[in-house]
């Protein structure tokens, strides 16, 4: 039972860290554009030659 009273505060902590992160790149726009990506796959355009 011992272990339980460190575990717990450990485990609220680490998930209110992932939750200030979560918000943090909320705020800061990163999924702004979720569909940009797949149709970046989808397009035709296609660099042949990358460069060195």
């Amino acid at each position: 039972m011992l272990v339980l009273s460190w575990l717990i505060p450990i485990s609220l902590f680490l998930g209110g860290l992932g939750l200030a992160a979560f918000i943090y790149t909320v705020r800061s726009n990163q999924y702004d554009d979720p569909e940009g990506d797949a149709r970046r796959i989808l397009s035709d355009e296609w660099d042949h030659h990358p460069k060195p």
